[in-house]
């Protein structure tokens, strides 16, 4: 008789736990809150679906920041060219784009979904949809919620892939938190991470430039230079360029209070040549145009210049270079975490063993967004996700044979 398996939180980790268990020839139960797994994993393909990065393995690993001699680790056993064997093993092709990230080839993440789904079903898992886990019953049962009412099972062993806080509607709430520190788990405050940020603009410069696109620009902070693209918001920041520093800033603002962001409006440009192209005479040219013509400046860019500097600034030639050049913003809080692209903290690597079980708490496993990593966009997040969870989906076989067999009677 199969043992009982249940897998709580059918994302990639998740899924991809099943993935390994089904393949050792287990059935593992797999229960989910929402109506259909996967849900996050769909919303990251309407922006196509970003599976990894293809660049070279020690500089992929070094993207775990803290994490990264664990959670680099674990990746390491797991890189990039398997994530694309995994892809294609599911009848889905891969292509590196011009950035270095991978995609499918159709930019979709539904097929790919759909054919994981049915091969795991195929194999002799069962999914459980509408299924909130709602912690353990006094009696150890997993205890859960369901549209017909509440629902408790037994399993020989459990793996938790129930992500971090951020986009609650999609499942990742971090209502499991509580529930694991009362099993003596540490867990790490969540905390948003690739997020926006709240500046505080003028009621004009808000109305007129929520939603603009800032295109290219440099950011510095903290000896850090990223060139890029970011979005200005109603409150402040956003976007790619905005979230490869967010985790440094975050932890600013938490420590300081504040932390100040540098934007480079022109990064094509260097210092010197914008002074000299606005020290030109301007002769009956509106300071808009001088600026458009000298430094080419206009529209939210010339906005931004005009909502941090002074008219006296704007007119002295090599202070409104090196402004355009490094335009300081006062970043004053995090957006709050349910908006931001992933989350960090969770359960701490000190109450894992080294196949991701928790120490306290036998046959009790852990993968995914749940644990204290966190990374840039750009396919480690999810690159990670099934790492850990391939690495949980071992684990969970290994202790479950280890059982088997110190409880078979010898010869």
């Amino acid at each position: 008789m199969s043992p009982r398996i249940a897998i709580i939180g059918a994302g990639p980790a998740g899924l991809m736990a099943a993935d390994v268990l089904v393949g050792k020839g287990f059935a593992p139960d797999l229960y989910d809150a929402m109506p259909s797994v996967g849900r996050k994993f769909l919303l990251a393909g309407r922006g196509g679906l970003n599976l990894t990065h293809s660049e070279p393995l020690p500089a992929f690993t070094s993207r775990f920041g803290e994490a990264t001699d664990w959670i680099g680790a674990l990746v390491g056993s797991f890189p990039p060219d398997d994530v694309r064997a995994f892809a294609a093993g599911l009848g889905v092709e891969t292509f590196i784009g011009t950035s270095g990230r991978v995609f499918p080839k159709e930019l979709k993440a539904a097929p790919l979904l759909r054919a994981w789904v049915a091969r795991l079903r195929a194999g002799g898992a069962q999914i459980h949809a509408r299924h909130r886990w709602t912690g353990w019953a006094p009696d150890g049962a997993l205890h859960f919620e369901t549209p017909t009412g509440p629902f408790e099972t037994r399993a020989e062993t459990t793996i938790l892939a129930l992500g971090g806080a951020s986009w609650q509607r999609l499942g990742s709430d971090g209502a499991w938190v509580p529930w694991l520190r009362a099993r003596a788990v540490e867990v790490a405050a969540l905390r948003p991470s690739n997020c926006g940020f709240d500046i505080g603009w003028s009621p004009y410069f808000a109305e007129r430039f929520a939603g603009a696109p800032l295109k290219p620009v440099g950011l510095s902070f903290g000896g850090v230079r990223r060139i890029g693209e970011c979005v200005v918001t109603a409150t402040g920041l956003e976007g790619g360029a905005v979230y490869a520093l967010s985790a440094a800033l975050r932890d600013a603002i938490a420590r300081d209070g504040a932390a100040d962001l540098y934007l480079d409006l022109v990064p094509d440009r260097d210092e010197a040549a914008l002074a000299a192209a606005l020290a030109r005479p301007r002769g009956r040219r509106s300071l808009a145009t001088h600026l458009r013509r000298a430094m080419g400046l206009d529209g939210v860019k010339a906005g931004l210049l005009r909502e941090v500097a002074t008219p006296d600034m704007l007119d002295n030639p090599a202070t409104c270079a090196r402004l355009a050049k490094a335009l300081p913003l006062r970043l004053l809080a995090t957006r709050p975490i349910d908006e931001a692209i992933s989350s960090a903290g969770g359960v701490c690597r000190t109450s894992l063993d080294s196949q991701l079980m928790l120490n306290g708490v036998p046959g009790v496993f852990c993968a995914g967004e749940m644990l204290d990593w966190e990374a840039p966009t750009g396919g480690y997040l999810l690159t990670a996700c099934l790492a850990t969870g391939r690495a949980a989906g071992m684990g969970a076989a290994a202790w479950l044979s280890a059982r088997t067999l110190a409880q078979t009677p010898p010869d």
